[in-house]
């Protein structure tokens, strides 16, 4: 009995090493021969590119695109060994054959260029000569633009506001403006919206009217979020833009979850998402882009690399070549965009849409631009930052620059620039007026939209709020309804 058991246990494992081939040395007839190692690529030697002549690099051609995925995107279907060796032994291992060598090589920490920034426009808004871009309508780069003046002017206000102490809190998006508008400009209406804090222009160009934007940072009757989250944390059902969450990159395996049912589900959209350099630095980055390449989900991870977490300097945040690098450890197809070129922007998230969708991918955008404000109204940045350096990077505004390009176009001029600007403004004082004097949602508000019945405690709490409200009403204002 025990003898037949042993041989039965001899040809299992014997079929399995069949199967898999887990450590079996096999003849590698494609395997290249030297006769001197010294002449051989090394693993993580640059791909060779004609980054002089952008024209031969097709917009949609993974030349574009720093790190090369598998050839296939199944599972099991990894590229073999980037090796050339001198041996016919390569062992067969799970997602790709790897080449033995007899050189101890460590792979560079960092390859001697750094990756190139694409961009279309220079800074004085003329189209790069051989640059390969998406072409967009008079309708699309108008309504970019003036979604960017809306948001300038927005921002500008409301930090007035904030000064004035008629709102608690702001963040700005100056010097970002096209980052967020010109990646909104590409997506579709179906696509998920996973904002960090600094992305009110996506939400702007889907429709989000002034007075919504206004009544949040009031934190009115009207708020989508009945006066429950902090003004700029939006959020929106209607316009498929999650709502913003403080805590940083949780948004970032959210949009990972979310675009994976799209994909389970056949539709014909993506999840992106946005974070900041400092986001890249938290555990829910790197989880993330592991999650979304070993599930294949079509998710787009659109870096907002604007120089300065807070007060932390990127130069204290990276030692690789920023965030672009990062995407090809976890297999994830990745490019670096002029963050300030509103054309590049809008033809990178293009490019990447239809690549995540088509193709069952996760992409990384890495936005190069300067966050030119304060991180927030709570944030004083010239304690550690020069004015100099400020100025020199306004002087790059995004704005300006597609302005500048809309014109040479001769579909825009200071008439239309006049007009536009006094209108906006004469909106947002009107939006804010309306929303400062509408009325707070009421107490109970605080205590709906969990659950379908409020549990036990939470009604308690709810009571012992109500009568500690009326035991000491000076310390509530007046329209902060019982």
């Amino acid at each position: 009995m025990l003898t037949v058991m042993a041989k039965n246990s001899r040809n299992v494992v014997t079929q399995m090493k069949s199967k898999m081939g887990l450590w079996s040395i096999i003849n590698r007839n494609s395997c290249t021969s030297s006769a001197n190692h010294h002449n051989r690529t090394p693993l993580m030697a640059p791909l060779a590119r004609d980054f002089k002549t952008p024209a031969s690099n097709s917009l949609y051609s993974h030349t574009l695109f720093t790190p090369r995925r598998f050839h296939s995107i199944k599972a099991g279907k990894q590229s073999d060994s980037l090796y050339t060796c001198d041996s016919n032994q390569v062992l067969d291992f799970p997602g790709g054959k790897v080449a033995f060598t007899p050189e101890m090589m460590f792979i560079p920490e960092s390859s001697e260029e750094r990756v190139p920034c694409f961009r279309v426009l220079d800074d004085n808004g003329q189209l790069i000569t051989g640059s390969s871009f998406v072409q967009v309508s008079e309708e699309v780069a108008k309504k970019m633009y003036t979604d960017m003046v809306t948001l300038q002017t927005m921002d500008t206000i409301f930090y007035e506001a904030q000064r004035q102490g008629r709102i608690s809190f702001y963040a700005t998006s100056v010097g970002e403006e096209a980052i967020t508008v010109a990646s909104a400009a590409a997506l579709t209406a179906d696509d998920f919206i996973f904002p960090q804090y600094r992305e009110p222009g996506a939400l702007l160009w889907r429709g989000f009217s002034l007075q919504e934007f206004a009544n949040q940072c009031f934190g009115n009757k009207a708020d989508h979020g009945r006066g429950r989250q902090m003004p700029i944390h939006y959020g929106s059902n209607k316009h498929n833009y999650f709502t913003v969450a403080a805590t940083i990159a949780t948004q970032l395996p959210h949009a990972v979850g979310a675009a994976y049912s799209l994909k389970m589900d056949g539709k014909d959209a993506c999840a992106v998402t946005y974070f900041g350099d400092g986001g890249t630095s938290e555990g829910d980055f790197h989880a993330a882009l592991n999650f979304a390449a070993v599930m294949e989900a079509p998710v787009i991870f659109i870096c907002r690399n604007n120089g300065w977490a807070i007060s932390t300097p990127i130069t204290d945040q990276f030692r690789s070549d920023g965030a672009v690098v990062r995407g090809r450890a976890y297999g994830v197809r990745s490019i670096r965009v002029d963050g300030n070129d509103a054309l590049a922007m809008y033809s990178a998230v293009h490019a990447a849409r239809k690549m995540a969708i088509g193709e069952q991918r996760p992409i990384l955008i890495e936005a190069l631009s300067y966050r030119v404000g304060h991180h927030s109204t709570s944030d004083d940045s010239t304690k550690y930052r020069s004015v100099n350096e400020i100025e020199r990077w306004s002087a790059q505004d995004p704005v300006t620059r597609l302005r500048k390009w809309i014109e040479f176009s001769g579909w825009w001029n200071d008439e239309d620039e006049s007009e536009l600007k006094s209108n906006m403004k004469k909106q947002m004082v009107n939006a804010i007026q309306i929303a400062e004097k509408m009325e707070k949602p009421s107490v109970a508000d605080l205590f709906t939209d969990v659950y379908d019945v409020t549990p036990s405690n939470l009604r308690e709490q709810e009571n012992r709020l109500r009568e500690t409200m009326q035991r000491h009403p000076q310390d509530y204002t007046p329209d902060f309804s019982v």
